[in-house]
């Protein structure tokens, strides 16, 4: 764990958005830290792909039923 500094108009978006998605701050960057990395490792897939790639990391069951779902 350590400290990451960001710029202050960052921080506050990051704050707004915790605040809807209703994750703390630290979460909201993490996701956010996580879905750009990615984004960066599989340029093609849409936000929706990527998002299967983070549940299927945490073996959430119900990321291939989406997945079999999308694909027929």
């Amino acid at each position: 764990m350590g400290i990451v500094k960001i710029d202050e108009t960052l921080h506050e978006e990051v704050r707004k958005a915790s605040s809807a998605m209703s994750r703390s701050i630290n979460a909201q960057a993490e996701f956010w830290l996580k879905l750009g990395m990615l984004a960066e490792l599989y340029p093609t897939l849409s936000y929706q792909q990527l998002q299967l790639k983070l549940l299927r990391q945490v073996d959430f069951k119900l990321a291939e039923v989406a997945h079999e779902q999308g694909a027929a």
